[in-house]
């Protein structure tokens, strides 16, 4: 990744391989998130869903829409 830059080497000779490390949390948290996810899936809604609370419709038409 950094052939050409020594100081590169040198920290991380001194402070370790920083953005490795940052690599492996950042693939543990999105495995552990994969997880969790995944436990939490909504199982289909059916033909007549639930009517959505009034606070659940005022918040989402509240929200501006994308503009192109």
């Amino acid at each position: 990744m950094f052939q050409d830059a020594p100081i590169y080497h040198q920290l991380v000779a001194e402070r370790g391989d920083v953005p490795a490390r940052v690599r492996d949390a950042a693939t543990s948290i999105l495995r552990e998130l994969d997880h969790v996810i995944g436990a939490m899936a909504v199982p289909a809604l059916s033909a007549n869903p639930l009517p959505m609370r009034h606070s659940e419709a005022a918040a989402r038409t509240a929200l501006p829409l994308p503009r192109p």
